[in-house]
């Protein structure tokens, strides 16, 4: 999440050969693109390389399409595939939400400020509570009840307003709701949710007052990309946070509540910049 000048990106992969890193350095360099950032890594273990890179172009009369087409030519040779991200993209998102107020509030104030480059085309969610903060930004608020009985009919309702928006991400700001296997599928590496790490592994109701009779001394977050084992999608980023004896139960879900809104928007914030790259059951992210 910086706030340096925006420039092109490009985010490519291919299995490991010699010259990987040369055929996107010196393409640029031949078009006369200066690199502002350049981020790589080859995975020796199964063989496959890694590249992101921020560019400007030194000419005023750049040309996209000519670009990517001589580009496309040129990665063909490594079996490469790439993504070209102009600048001040905005990428579409749709948030999803229960009653937690701390993650949502803090994705608004970050897209408020122009801090996150996405445009939130709707807020989701089971509760009616959180719509008078979503209609103070003159937000779309859609109130999905869900029962037992009523999933099916609920994520149907879910999807046509991500198809509809035309959503390239949705981001699930602690909704608590397990989403079936098909959605899932549907969402695969394009759905983001977060959730508290505590260790020992707390689960059910009140984890932080859990962590408390346990006297645990961290409190952290992990967000990561669904899938069908909950809670247990590849890793996005993690953050934890020292607690001591003299933090109560409601001391622990406050810092508890920091962290996760903190670990979400930088979750967020790698995915809109195409910082990070989906690999098997693990990523590969170009921290800043």
């Amino acid at each position: 999440m910086s706030a340096s000048p925006p420039a092109w990106t490009i985010a490519a992969q291919s299995p490991s050969r010699l010259g990987t890193v040369d055929v996107v350095t010196r393409f640029l360099k031949e078009q006369r693109c200066y690199i502002t950032e350049l981020n790589s890594f080859d995975d020796r273990l199964v063989e496959r390389f890694f590249i992101r890179a921020e560019f400007r172009p030194e000419d005023d009369d750049f040309d996209v399409d000519a670009f990517s087409d001589a580009f496309a030519s040129r990665a063909d040779e490594f079996d490469m595939t790439f993504e070209l991200t102009p600048p001040e993209a905005r990428m579409p998102v749709v948030i999803m939400v229960s009653k937690a107020d701390h993650c949502l509030n803090d994705l608004l104030y970050r897209y408020r400020i122009g801090q996150l480059p996405m445009d939130i085309r709707a807020v989701v969610s089971n509760h009616p509570d959180l719509e008078p903060l979503v209609a103070w930004h003159d937000l779309p608020y859609y109130h999905f009840p869900i029962t037992p009985h009523t999933k099916a009919e609920q994520e149907a309702q879910v999807w046509r307003v991500i198809e509809e928006t035309g959503a390239e991400l949705v981001i699930l700001a602690r909704y608590m709701q397990v989403l079936s296997s098909d959605m899932c599928h549907r969402l695969a590496g394009r759905a983001i949710n977060i959730h508290h790490s505590l260790l020992p592994g707390f689960k059910g109701a009140k984890p932080y007052h859990q962590a408390y009779e346990k006297g645990v001394k961290l409190v952290g977050a992990t967000a990561h990309y669904i899938n069908d084992d909950l809670d247990e999608g590849p890793i996005i980023t993690q953050r934890v946070e020292a607690v001591s004896h003299a933090d109560y139960p409601e001391d622990l879900v406050a810092k508890g509540r920091d962290v996760e809104r903190l670990t979400l928007a930088r979750a967020v914030s790698h995915h809109i910049e195409r910082r990070v790259f989906l690999h098997a059951q693990r990523t590969v992210v170009f921290d800043r």
